[in-house]
């Protein structure tokens, strides 16, 4: 195994990025942590912490996290979200799209989705909603079906939030019918 691979652990990202306070326990603890991910409230702390880890993924240095369902949940995190973080407003920041779709998308086929908790799962929604290109619209049909096997195994405390995965598809499925891509992503 290459050095720069034998210096980052999938564990890391895991720890970071699913901390076991509980979060998935209660609605406001859920909508706390996912907000403050996913609204760059983590970027900093990537930035200085992941930097070095988000790049080897990028370059195909941690692919062999790929092998089991929790080192691929880690590698779909940086090559989705810290790379968001690391590289946001510049191309980079989408550049680790497609491979992240193929990821999550084997992961489907191979078990791995259905491995890991499902407030876990969200993020292979998330990597393959991102992607842009000539297969997108089709992937809503996938991104629709594994939807629901979360929206079916999730705790009583996040129930509430079916509804709101289902609308968020069906808004960024109309977003690609309309335009075939992410259009806020034009300035970049």
């Amino acid at each position: 195994m290459d050095a720069v691979a034998a210096e980052h652990r999938a564990e890391d990202v895991l720890d970071f990025w699913f901390p076991g306070d509980g979060f998935w326990g209660s609605r406001d603890a859920f909508a706390s942590w996912i907000h403050h991910r996913m609204q760059g409230g983590v970027d900093e702390r990537i930035c200085r912490d992941f930097a070095g880890l988000t790049a080897a993924a990028a370059r195909g240095l941690l692919d062999h996290w790929a092998d089991t369902p929790r080192g691929r949940l880690a590698l779909l995190i940086a090559l989705d979200q810290f790379s968001r973080s690391l590289w946001r407003g510049n191309p980079g920041a989408y550049a680790q799209d497609c491979k992240a779709t193929r990821l999550a998308l084997e992961g489907i086929g191979n078990g791995h989705f259905r491995a890991v908790k499902p407030w876990e799962r969200i993020f292979y929604v998330i990597a393959i909603a991102h992607c842009e290109g000539p297969e997108h619209l089709p992937r809503f049909a996938v991104i629709d079906r594994i939807t629901e096997e979360i929206i079916a195994d999730l705790p009583p405390a996040l129930e509430h939030l079916a509804d709101i995965w289902r609308a968020q598809n069906a808004r960024v499925r109309g977003i690609i019918e309309r335009f075939g891509r992410h259009p806020h992503r034009n300035p970049v």
